[in-house]
């Protein structure tokens, strides 16, 4: 899948041949058949950053960078590439309203939410081969 929206096809409808076509606002967006775990990766991914960074990991950027090369391999459209970045957001505000410093639960977190993005990324790659 290249993340390309397809065309809508018109119907015929049976009205008057003669009769202008009412204006496209755009093609419907395509959403990858993966989308749903791809939100939820953007997700762990926002996760793993905060909580990483927060415990002193030494990756800084390495995981938003992650979700740059997602961004730049789906090439999507304005909108699902902002609510990528809102999932990727979202997850990482979650652990930044939890933890202001690093403790032992900030660190199993984060490792059990780089065990999801481990599987997340699997089930994603052999399934649809991205």
């Amino acid at each position: 899948w290249s993340g390309a929206a397809f065309p809508a096809f018109a119907q015929s409808t049976g009205a008057d041949p003669e009769a202008k076509p009412e204006a496209q606002t755009g093609p419907a967006e395509v959403v990858a058949p993966y989308d749903d775990k791809l939100l939820r990766l953007a997700e762990v991914l926002g996760a793993i950053h905060y909580l990483r960074n927060l415990c002193k990991s030494g990756e800084t950027d390495q995981w938003r960078k992650v979700m740059e090369e997602i961004l730049v391999s789906e090439q999507p459209s304005e909108k699902r590439k902002a609510t990528l970045i809102a999932r990727f957001n979202r997850g990482y505000n979650a652990f930044n309203e939890i933890y202001g410093h690093c403790t032992p639960s900030a660190v199993t977190a984060a490792e059990r939410y780089v065990k999801e993005g481990v599987l997340l990324s699997s089930q994603i790659t052999s399934r649809y081969g991205r």
